[in-house]
Protein backbone atom coordinates (compact mmCIF):
# COMPACT_ATOMS: atom_id res chain seq x y z
CA UNK A 1 0.00 0.00 0.00
CA UNK A 2 1.54 3.30 -0.97
CA UNK A 3 2.05 6.07 1.94
CA UNK A 4 -0.30 8.62 2.79
CA UNK A 5 0.57 11.98 2.63
CA UNK A 6 -1.73 14.80 4.95
CA UNK A 7 -0.82 17.92 4.40
CA UNK A 8 -2.84 20.69 6.70
CA UNK A 9 -3.76 24.16 4.44
CA UNK A 10 -5.07 23.95 0.47
CA UNK A 11 -3.40 27.09 0.02
CA UNK A 12 -1.16 27.66 -2.77
CA UNK A 13 2.08 25.75 -1.56
CA UNK A 14 -0.40 23.11 -0.22
CA UNK A 15 -2.17 22.20 -3.26
CA UNK A 16 0.88 22.19 -5.52
CA UNK A 17 2.61 19.90 -2.67
CA UNK A 18 -0.61 17.45 -3.29
CA UNK A 19 0.18 17.61 -7.00
CA UNK A 20 3.95 17.09 -6.35
CA UNK A 21 2.86 14.32 -3.77
CA UNK A 22 0.41 12.43 -5.85
CA UNK A 23 2.31 12.86 -9.00
CA UNK A 24 4.87 10.52 -7.18
CA UNK A 25 2.30 7.76 -6.18
CA UNK A 26 0.86 8.77 -2.54
CA UNK A 27 -2.31 8.91 -1.24
CA UNK A 28 -2.91 12.77 0.19
CA UNK A 29 -5.26 14.15 1.89
CA UNK A 30 -5.58 17.98 1.74
CA UNK A 31 -7.28 19.74 4.96
CA UNK A 32 -8.50 23.07 4.87
CA UNK A 33 -10.24 25.71 7.44
CA UNK A 34 -11.81 28.12 5.10
CA UNK A 35 -14.59 27.02 2.68
CA UNK A 36 -14.06 25.41 -0.86
CA UNK A 37 -13.43 28.47 -2.93
CA UNK A 38 -14.60 27.00 -5.77
CA UNK A 39 -17.98 26.96 -4.25
CA UNK A 40 -17.90 29.83 -1.44
CA UNK A 41 -15.85 31.87 -4.13
CA UNK A 42 -12.87 33.79 -2.92
CA UNK A 43 -13.03 36.24 0.19
CA UNK A 44 -10.63 39.30 -0.52
CA UNK A 45 -10.30 42.76 0.72
CA UNK A 46 -6.42 41.50 2.15
CA UNK A 47 -4.87 40.33 -0.98
CA UNK A 48 -1.67 41.61 -2.62
CA UNK A 49 -1.46 40.67 -6.13
CA UNK A 50 1.01 38.06 -6.74
CA UNK A 51 3.86 38.55 -8.29
CA UNK A 52 4.91 35.02 -10.32
CA UNK A 53 8.62 34.65 -11.48
CA UNK A 54 11.25 32.50 -12.51
CA UNK A 55 11.38 29.87 -9.24
CA UNK A 56 7.71 29.60 -8.97
CA UNK A 57 7.42 29.19 -13.03
CA UNK A 58 10.01 26.45 -12.92
CA UNK A 59 7.89 24.55 -10.27
CA UNK A 60 4.90 24.73 -12.20
CA UNK A 61 6.40 23.66 -15.21
CA UNK A 62 7.60 20.58 -13.27
CA UNK A 63 4.20 18.85 -13.45
CA UNK A 64 2.91 20.78 -16.41
CA UNK A 65 0.16 23.06 -14.61
CA UNK A 66 2.52 26.59 -15.58
CA UNK A 67 0.27 25.86 -19.59
CA UNK A 68 -2.69 26.47 -17.41
CA UNK A 69 -1.40 29.36 -15.53
CA UNK A 70 -0.18 31.37 -18.25
CA UNK A 71 -3.35 32.64 -19.38
CA UNK A 72 -4.47 34.35 -15.91
CA UNK A 73 -0.98 35.84 -15.82
CA UNK A 74 0.08 39.15 -17.08
CA UNK A 75 3.71 40.45 -17.38
CA UNK A 76 5.29 43.25 -15.88
CA UNK A 77 8.46 44.34 -17.54
CA UNK A 78 9.66 46.98 -15.13
CA UNK A 79 8.61 48.86 -11.94
CA UNK A 80 6.81 52.64 -13.54
CA UNK A 81 7.67 55.20 -10.91
CA UNK A 82 4.67 58.00 -10.40
CA UNK A 83 6.04 61.26 -8.25
CA UNK A 84 3.79 63.08 -6.57
CA UNK A 85 3.20 66.04 -9.64
CA UNK A 86 2.14 62.48 -11.94
CA UNK A 87 5.32 62.46 -13.66
CA UNK A 88 6.61 58.85 -14.33
CA UNK A 89 9.93 56.95 -14.64
CA UNK A 90 9.82 53.26 -15.85
CA UNK A 91 12.78 51.42 -14.18
CA UNK A 92 12.92 47.29 -16.01
CA UNK A 93 13.46 44.70 -14.25
CA UNK A 94 16.06 42.61 -16.28
CA UNK A 95 17.29 42.01 -19.46
CA UNK A 96 14.77 42.68 -22.75
CA UNK A 97 11.80 40.58 -22.37
CA UNK A 98 11.97 39.74 -18.65
CA UNK A 99 9.06 39.92 -16.62
CA UNK A 100 7.49 39.42 -13.27
CA UNK A 101 3.94 38.14 -14.06
CA UNK A 102 0.60 39.50 -12.17
CA UNK A 103 -1.65 37.17 -10.82
CA UNK A 104 -4.88 37.22 -8.75
CA UNK A 105 -4.33 34.83 -5.71
CA UNK A 106 -8.00 33.89 -5.60
CA UNK A 107 -7.75 32.87 -9.05
CA UNK A 108 -4.38 31.04 -9.23
CA UNK A 109 -5.57 29.06 -5.80
CA UNK A 110 -8.93 28.08 -6.97
CA UNK A 111 -6.93 26.81 -10.07
CA UNK A 112 -4.47 24.99 -8.28
CA UNK A 113 -7.32 23.18 -6.20
CA UNK A 114 -8.59 22.27 -9.08
CA UNK A 115 -5.35 20.83 -11.00
CA UNK A 116 -4.80 19.19 -7.28
CA UNK A 117 -8.53 17.35 -6.94
CA UNK A 118 -8.07 16.26 -10.70
CA UNK A 119 -5.61 13.41 -8.93
CA UNK A 120 -7.09 10.37 -8.73
CA UNK A 121 -5.62 10.09 -4.94
CA UNK A 122 -5.80 13.36 -3.31
CA UNK A 123 -8.71 14.07 -1.65
CA UNK A 124 -9.31 18.02 -0.17
CA UNK A 125 -11.41 18.39 3.09
CA UNK A 126 -12.82 21.95 3.30
CA UNK A 127 -13.97 23.48 6.78
CA UNK A 128 -11.85 21.27 8.80
CA UNK A 129 -9.42 23.39 11.61
CA UNK A 130 -6.68 21.77 13.28
CA UNK A 131 -7.08 21.12 16.78
CA UNK A 132 -4.27 18.88 17.70
CA UNK A 133 -1.36 16.47 16.27
CA UNK A 134 0.08 13.42 17.65
CA UNK A 135 3.52 13.68 16.69
CA UNK A 136 4.26 10.05 18.35
CA UNK A 137 1.57 8.15 15.85
CA UNK A 138 1.53 11.01 12.85
CA UNK A 139 -2.37 11.77 14.01
CA UNK A 140 -3.94 14.53 12.83
CA UNK A 141 -7.03 16.16 14.87
CA UNK A 142 -9.86 18.22 13.26
CA UNK A 143 -13.09 19.58 13.46
CA UNK A 144 -15.67 20.08 10.93
CA UNK A 145 -16.92 23.73 11.00
CA UNK A 146 -19.87 23.04 9.45
CA UNK A 147 -21.22 19.85 11.46
CA UNK A 148 -18.69 20.54 14.86
CA UNK A 149 -17.74 16.53 14.17
CA UNK A 150 -14.49 16.04 15.65
CA UNK A 151 -12.30 13.30 13.49
CA UNK A 152 -8.86 12.06 13.72
CA UNK A 153 -6.38 11.13 10.77
CA UNK A 154 -3.53 9.22 10.72
CA UNK A 155 -0.59 9.49 7.88
CA UNK A 156 2.93 8.32 7.24
CA UNK A 157 3.92 11.91 6.70
CA UNK A 158 2.07 14.88 7.81
CA UNK A 159 2.97 18.93 6.40
CA UNK A 160 2.21 22.09 7.68
CA UNK A 161 1.15 24.80 5.02
CA UNK A 162 -1.22 26.28 6.30
CA UNK A 163 0.31 29.88 6.12
CA UNK A 164 2.10 32.74 8.37
CA UNK A 165 -0.29 32.14 11.92
CA UNK A 166 0.43 28.24 10.95
CA UNK A 167 -1.72 25.85 13.74
CA UNK A 168 0.79 22.84 13.08
CA UNK A 169 4.01 25.41 13.91
CA UNK A 170 1.96 26.20 16.75
CA UNK A 171 1.44 22.57 18.07
CA UNK A 172 5.04 21.93 17.17
CA UNK A 173 6.16 25.23 19.86
CA UNK A 174 5.86 22.05 22.71
CA UNK A 175 8.62 20.15 21.01
CA UNK A 176 12.04 19.99 22.22
CA UNK A 177 14.47 22.67 21.73
CA UNK A 178 11.84 24.57 19.46
CA UNK A 179 13.09 28.92 18.22
CA UNK A 180 10.38 30.84 17.11
CA UNK A 181 11.05 34.56 16.68
CA UNK A 182 7.50 36.57 15.19
CA UNK A 183 7.76 39.95 14.03
CA UNK A 184 4.71 41.91 13.45
CA UNK A 185 5.92 45.07 11.55
CA UNK A 186 5.13 48.63 12.23
CA UNK A 187 3.68 48.89 9.17
CA UNK A 188 0.67 47.39 7.65
CA UNK A 189 -1.57 47.31 4.11
CA UNK A 190 -5.04 48.30 2.77
CA UNK A 191 -6.30 46.52 -0.37
CA UNK A 192 -7.78 49.20 -2.56
CA UNK A 193 -9.31 48.84 -6.09
CA UNK A 194 -9.08 50.82 -9.86
CA UNK A 195 -11.63 49.67 -12.14
CA UNK A 196 -11.74 49.00 -15.78
CA UNK A 197 -12.05 52.29 -18.35
CA UNK A 198 -15.27 51.35 -20.36
CA UNK A 199 -14.76 49.50 -22.54
CA UNK A 200 -12.93 47.06 -20.44
CA UNK A 201 -9.22 48.31 -20.96
CA UNK A 202 -6.61 49.36 -18.51
CA UNK A 203 -6.60 52.95 -17.11
CA UNK A 204 -2.37 52.55 -16.23
CA UNK A 205 0.29 50.73 -18.29
CA UNK A 206 -1.12 47.16 -18.32
CA UNK A 207 2.49 45.56 -18.14
CA UNK A 208 4.59 47.71 -15.30
CA UNK A 209 4.13 47.18 -11.60
CA UNK A 210 3.15 50.85 -10.42
CA UNK A 211 4.71 52.48 -7.20
CA UNK A 212 4.11 55.48 -5.87
CA UNK A 213 6.85 55.96 -3.23
CA UNK A 214 5.97 58.30 -0.29
CA UNK A 215 9.56 58.01 1.69
CA UNK A 216 7.79 56.21 4.79
CA UNK A 217 4.94 54.92 3.16
CA UNK A 218 4.05 53.98 -0.13
CA UNK A 219 1.10 52.96 -3.13
CA UNK A 220 1.23 50.49 -5.24
CA UNK A 221 -1.26 48.67 -8.02
CA UNK A 222 -0.70 45.18 -10.17
CA UNK A 223 -2.80 44.69 -13.06
CA UNK A 224 -5.66 41.89 -13.07
CA UNK A 225 -6.89 40.22 -16.70
CA UNK A 226 -10.31 41.80 -15.99
CA UNK A 227 -8.90 45.37 -17.03
CA UNK A 228 -8.82 46.45 -13.08
CA UNK A 229 -5.87 46.78 -10.70
CA UNK A 230 -5.42 45.35 -7.60
CA UNK A 231 -4.35 48.42 -5.44
CA UNK A 232 -2.52 48.61 -2.06
CA UNK A 233 -1.52 51.27 0.57
CA UNK A 234 1.84 50.15 2.47
CA UNK A 235 1.77 52.66 5.74
CA UNK A 236 2.58 52.83 9.32
CA UNK A 237 0.07 51.98 11.72
CA UNK A 238 1.00 55.42 14.07
CA UNK A 239 2.59 58.97 13.69
CA UNK A 240 2.43 61.57 11.19
CA UNK A 241 0.25 60.65 7.61
CA UNK A 242 -0.22 57.10 9.36
CA UNK A 243 -3.58 54.81 9.18
CA UNK A 244 -3.74 55.84 12.95
CA UNK A 245 -4.67 59.68 11.38
CA UNK A 246 -6.69 57.95 8.51
CA UNK A 247 -9.86 57.61 10.14
CA UNK A 248 -12.77 59.05 8.05
CA UNK A 249 -13.78 60.46 4.31
CA UNK A 250 -12.39 63.91 4.50
CA UNK A 251 -8.98 62.65 6.25
CA UNK A 252 -8.58 59.67 3.73
CA UNK A 253 -9.28 62.20 0.94
CA UNK A 254 -6.85 64.72 2.17
CA UNK A 255 -3.82 62.15 2.29
CA UNK A 256 -4.73 60.94 -1.08
CA UNK A 257 -5.44 64.64 -2.58
CA UNK A 258 -1.83 65.55 -1.57
CA UNK A 259 0.50 62.37 -2.05
CA UNK A 260 -1.60 60.53 -4.81
CA UNK A 261 -3.30 62.77 -6.88
CA UNK A 262 -2.99 60.65 -10.10
CA UNK A 263 -4.35 57.85 -8.37
CA UNK A 264 -7.20 59.26 -7.17
CA UNK A 265 -8.33 60.20 -9.69
CA UNK A 266 -9.02 56.55 -10.84
CA UNK A 267 -10.56 55.37 -7.30
CA UNK A 268 -13.96 57.28 -7.63
CA UNK A 269 -15.08 54.58 -4.75
CA UNK A 270 -11.66 55.20 -2.59
CA UNK A 271 -13.53 55.88 0.56
CA UNK A 272 -16.07 52.99 0.44
CA UNK A 273 -13.14 50.63 -0.37
CA UNK A 274 -11.21 52.35 2.72
CA UNK A 275 -13.74 51.37 5.12
CA UNK A 276 -15.24 48.56 3.31
CA UNK A 277 -11.56 46.26 3.72
CA UNK A 278 -9.51 45.68 6.30
CA UNK A 279 -6.72 47.31 7.69
CA UNK A 280 -3.93 43.98 7.41
CA UNK A 281 -0.47 43.31 9.46
CA UNK A 282 2.17 42.11 8.05
CA UNK A 283 4.46 39.34 10.02
CA UNK A 284 7.56 37.55 8.97
CA UNK A 285 8.31 34.32 10.68
CA UNK A 286 11.87 32.53 12.14
CA UNK A 287 11.91 29.50 13.11
CA UNK A 288 13.90 26.16 13.92
CA UNK A 289 13.42 23.21 13.54
CA UNK A 290 10.92 22.47 10.51
CA UNK A 291 10.38 19.48 11.05
CA UNK A 292 9.70 17.07 14.35
CA UNK A 293 9.28 13.09 13.97
CA UNK A 294 7.83 13.32 10.80
CA UNK A 295 5.81 16.33 10.66
CA UNK A 296 7.30 19.14 8.37
CA UNK A 297 6.23 22.91 7.94
CA UNK A 298 6.83 24.32 4.40
CA UNK A 299 6.04 27.56 2.59
CA UNK A 300 4.79 30.29 5.04
CA UNK A 301 4.54 28.44 7.95
CA UNK A 302 7.81 27.59 8.38
CA UNK A 303 8.92 31.57 6.47
CA UNK A 304 6.35 33.96 5.90
CA UNK A 305 7.90 37.24 4.90
CA UNK A 306 6.64 40.66 4.06
CA UNK A 307 5.87 40.54 0.23
CA UNK A 308 8.13 43.80 -0.78
CA UNK A 309 10.44 41.19 -3.14
CA UNK A 310 7.23 39.25 -4.89
CA UNK A 311 9.12 36.03 -3.64
CA UNK A 312 6.76 34.52 -0.81
CA UNK A 313 5.01 32.76 -2.96
CA UNK A 314 7.53 31.78 -5.48
CA UNK A 315 9.79 30.47 -2.31
CA UNK A 316 7.26 28.08 -1.01
CA UNK A 317 6.82 26.70 -4.84
CA UNK A 318 10.33 26.66 -4.55
CA UNK A 319 10.45 24.38 -1.76
CA UNK A 320 8.00 22.12 -3.12
CA UNK A 321 10.07 21.76 -6.30
CA UNK A 322 13.43 21.07 -3.95
CA UNK A 323 11.86 18.49 -1.93
CA UNK A 324 10.91 16.35 -5.06
CA UNK A 325 14.36 16.73 -6.04
CA UNK A 326 15.70 15.72 -2.42
CA UNK A 327 13.02 12.36 -2.45
CA UNK A 328 14.96 11.55 -6.04
CA UNK A 329 18.11 12.00 -4.32
CA UNK A 330 17.68 9.76 -0.66
CA UNK A 331 15.17 7.48 -2.98
CA UNK A 332 12.38 8.21 -0.98
CA UNK A 333 14.07 7.84 2.21
CA UNK A 334 11.74 10.30 4.38
CA UNK A 335 13.89 10.70 7.43
CA UNK A 336 16.76 11.66 5.24
CA UNK A 337 14.90 14.09 2.75
CA UNK A 338 12.78 15.78 5.68
CA UNK A 339 16.22 16.53 7.45
CA UNK A 340 18.23 17.60 4.67
CA UNK A 341 15.46 19.66 3.32
CA UNK A 342 15.24 21.77 6.07
CA UNK A 343 19.10 22.19 6.41
CA UNK A 344 19.31 23.38 2.95
CA UNK A 345 15.48 25.68 2.85
CA UNK A 346 15.75 27.56 6.22
CA UNK A 347 18.83 29.73 5.26
CA UNK A 348 17.10 31.00 1.75
CA UNK A 349 14.43 31.42 3.67
CA UNK A 350 15.97 33.73 6.17
CA UNK A 351 17.93 35.08 3.52
CA UNK A 352 14.63 36.72 1.25
CA UNK A 353 13.19 37.86 4.59
CA UNK A 354 15.95 39.87 5.17
CA UNK A 355 15.83 40.62 1.08
CA UNK A 356 12.45 41.38 1.44
CA UNK A 357 12.63 43.67 4.70
CA UNK A 358 15.13 45.70 2.89
CA UNK A 359 12.98 46.09 -0.36
CA UNK A 360 10.35 47.68 1.12
CA UNK A 361 12.99 50.98 1.70
CA UNK A 362 13.94 50.60 -1.39
CA UNK A 363 10.41 50.84 -2.99
CA UNK A 364 9.17 53.22 -0.32
CA UNK A 365 11.99 55.46 0.11
CA UNK A 366 14.98 55.22 -2.63
CA UNK A 367 13.03 54.07 -5.68
CA UNK A 368 11.81 57.96 -6.56
CA UNK A 369 15.12 59.39 -5.90
CA UNK A 370 17.08 60.31 -9.15
CA UNK A 371 20.57 58.59 -7.57
CA UNK A 372 19.30 55.54 -6.64
CA UNK A 373 17.50 55.57 -10.00
CA UNK A 374 21.22 56.35 -11.57
CA UNK A 375 22.43 53.59 -9.33
CA UNK A 376 20.14 50.83 -11.30
CA UNK A 377 20.96 51.89 -14.28
CA UNK A 378 24.79 51.64 -14.08
CA UNK A 379 24.09 48.13 -12.21
CA UNK A 380 22.20 47.19 -15.49
CA UNK A 381 25.14 49.03 -17.78
CA UNK A 382 27.65 46.57 -16.08
CA UNK A 383 25.76 43.48 -15.91
CA UNK A 384 25.48 44.05 -19.84
CA UNK A 385 28.59 44.46 -20.51
CA UNK A 386 29.93 41.50 -18.67
CA UNK A 387 27.04 39.09 -18.70
CA UNK A 388 29.45 36.16 -17.59
CA UNK A 389 30.71 38.01 -14.91
CA UNK A 390 27.79 40.18 -13.21
CA UNK A 391 24.39 39.81 -12.51
CA UNK A 392 21.91 42.28 -11.17
CA UNK A 393 21.02 41.90 -7.37
CA UNK A 394 17.06 41.72 -8.84
CA UNK A 395 17.86 39.65 -11.19
CA UNK A 396 19.26 36.75 -9.17
CA UNK A 397 17.15 36.86 -6.69
CA UNK A 398 14.03 36.69 -9.22
CA UNK A 399 15.45 35.71 -13.03
CA UNK A 400 18.08 33.05 -11.71
CA UNK A 401 18.28 29.17 -10.07
CA UNK A 402 20.71 30.85 -7.43
CA UNK A 403 19.74 30.12 -3.88
CA UNK A 404 18.24 33.05 -2.25
CA UNK A 405 21.02 32.89 0.44
CA UNK A 406 24.05 33.09 -2.40
CA UNK A 407 22.18 36.00 -4.19
CA UNK A 408 22.10 37.89 -0.88
CA UNK A 409 25.86 37.67 -0.27
CA UNK A 410 26.81 38.24 -3.87
CA UNK A 411 24.62 41.44 -3.39
CA UNK A 412 26.13 42.36 -0.79
CA UNK A 413 29.86 42.66 -2.21
CA UNK A 414 28.60 43.71 -5.68
CA UNK A 415 27.01 46.74 -3.54
CA UNK A 416 30.50 47.78 -2.96
CA UNK A 417 31.63 47.64 -6.82
CA UNK A 418 28.45 50.42 -6.88
CA UNK A 419 29.34 52.27 -4.18
CA UNK A 420 32.77 52.97 -5.31
CA UNK A 421 31.63 53.73 -8.66
CA UNK A 422 28.71 55.87 -7.03
CA UNK A 423 31.29 58.07 -5.35
CA UNK A 424 33.44 59.68 -8.48
CA UNK A 425 32.93 63.06 -8.80
CA UNK A 426 30.41 64.14 -11.20
CA UNK A 427 29.14 60.42 -11.95
CA UNK A 428 25.46 62.06 -13.18
CA UNK A 429 27.27 62.45 -16.51
CA UNK A 430 29.87 59.81 -16.50
CA UNK A 431 28.03 56.82 -15.96
CA UNK A 432 28.03 55.96 -19.06
CA UNK A 433 31.74 56.38 -19.93
CA UNK A 434 34.41 54.06 -20.12
CA UNK A 435 36.08 54.91 -16.96
CA UNK A 436 32.80 52.93 -15.01
CA UNK A 437 33.52 49.69 -17.27
CA UNK A 438 37.41 49.66 -16.30
CA UNK A 439 36.15 50.35 -12.92
CA UNK A 440 33.84 46.94 -12.82
CA UNK A 441 35.84 44.81 -15.35
CA UNK A 442 39.44 45.52 -12.95
CA UNK A 443 37.03 44.76 -9.71
CA UNK A 444 34.71 41.52 -11.14
CA UNK A 445 38.88 40.41 -12.01
CA UNK A 446 39.65 40.27 -8.28
CA UNK A 447 36.21 39.41 -6.75
CA UNK A 448 33.70 37.90 -9.57
CA UNK A 449 32.97 34.09 -8.17
CA UNK A 450 34.63 31.31 -10.01
CA UNK A 451 30.87 29.19 -10.49
CA UNK A 452 28.99 31.83 -12.48
CA UNK A 453 26.48 28.62 -13.79
CA UNK A 454 24.13 31.34 -11.70
CA UNK A 455 24.25 33.66 -14.89
CA UNK A 456 21.99 30.94 -17.25
CA UNK A 457 18.34 31.86 -16.16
Amino acid sequence: MSKQIIIVGAGLVGSLLACYMSRRGYRVKVYERRADMRVAGYSGGRSINLALSHRGIKALKKIGIYEKVAPIAIPMYGRLIHDVKGQTQFLPYGKEGQAIYSISRGELNRLMVEEADRFPDVDFYFDHRCTNLDFDTNTVYFENLSTREKISVTGDVIFGSDGAYSQVRYLMQITPNYNLHQQHEHYAYKELHISPGPGGEHLLEKNALHIWPRGGFMLIALPNTDGSFTVTLFNNLEGENSFAELHDESSVNRFFEKFFPDALALMPDLTETFFKNPTSSLVTIRCYPWRYKNTCLIGDAAHAIVPFYGQGMNCGFEDVYELDNLLDLHREDWDKTLEQFQKIRKPNGDAILELALQNYIEMRDLSGREDFQLRLKIERRIAEAFPDRFMTHYSMVTFSHLSYHEAKIRAEKQNELLDEIMRIEGIAHKWQSEEVLRMADEWLQRNAPQNQTYLKS
